[in-house]
């Protein structure tokens, strides 16, 4: 497994090149999937940079309604060949863990039914699309109806799909808030997993009260395990990478090349609490 930017996660902006050359400075070993150039001339850069490319987004507007939806997945291909080109073979979403329309067993075949059509784009350029519940209690509160929220009926709806490239995007937060454990996570494989999320919680707050929007730098408070987590991963050979997603307002404060450094060091300390540091 590698550590990889995200761009958008931790609001580091700049052209391909920039966000390149810092993520590159900063000891990463990828970054997600960026636009603004040629397949061939963006493959080309992160050559250069010895980076990895990571993990492009689902263009496909499944939590809409099916007009919205049918006109993005008319789109997808375009856009997995383009990826594919690029050199990117993993995709990822995330699922909203409620509705105010359905309840569950209907919002589970609709995702099946909108879900599917889209893996198998995918899956004819060799992406992998990866799933991510949605943990904390917050988010469920107010709603009518809960959807998927934990890793086993993320894991059921993988199996309902079943086109065979569908698997876990997990996530250090969600794991936490969903009161799972590491337990949990060595009953995986890395076919399951397409893509990991990093981060921690803060300090001082209950699980079921921490808010989705506020988190901290993965290991900055060690509320949440992540050297149980990390641990999991290494034991079941996952390969792929691994992305911190702070969601933390100061760090957009910051420019480009501290922002991405301090991001960096953050997974150089986590690899360590978690015994993986080279």
């Amino acid at each position: 497994m590698f550590s990889n930017l995200s761009p958008g996660a931790v609001g580091l902006g700049g052209s391909a090149a920039e966000i390149l050359a810092a993520a590159k400075t900063a000891g990463f070993g990828g970054v997600e999937l960026l636009g603004g150039l040629p397949p061939a001339a963006l493959r080309e850069l992160y050559s250069q940079h010895g980076l990895q490319v990571g993990t492009m987004g689902l263009p496909v507007e499944f939590r809409k309604d099916q007009t919205t939806y049918e006109q993005s997945l008319a789109g997808l291909r375009a856009a997995a060949q383009e990826a594919a080109a690029t050199g990117c073979t993993r995709c990822a979403t995330w699922l909203l863990p409620f509705s105010d329309a359905l309840p569950y067993v209907e919002n589970f075949r609709l995702h099946v039914d909108r879900l599917r059509p889209a893996a198998a784009v995918l899956g004819e350029f060799g992406i992998r699309l990866g799933l991510e519940y949605v943990g904390p209690q917050t988010m469920r509160q107010g709603h009518r109806h809960d959807f998927v929220h934990t890793l086993p009926q993320l894991l059921e709806l993988c199996g309902a799909i079943g086109t065979g490239n569908v698997g876990l995007l997990l996530d250090s937060w969600h794991w936490y808030t969903a009161h799972e454990s590491v337990a949990d996570l060595l009953r995986l494989d890395n076919r399951l997993v397409v893509q990991v999320h990093v981060n921690d919680a803060p300090s001082g707050i209950a699980v079921d009260q921490q808010q989705d929007s506020v988190r901290e730098l993965p290991g900055a408070t060690g509320v949440i395990d992540i050297g149980g987590f990390l641990k999991s991963l290494a034991a079941m050979g996952y390969d792929g990478p691994v992305t911190p997603e702070p969601f933390c307002a100061a760090l957009r404060e910051l420019p480009r090349e501290a922002l991405a450094a301090k991001v960096g060091a953050s997974m150089q300390r986590i690899w360590q609490i978690a015994g993986l540091a080279r």
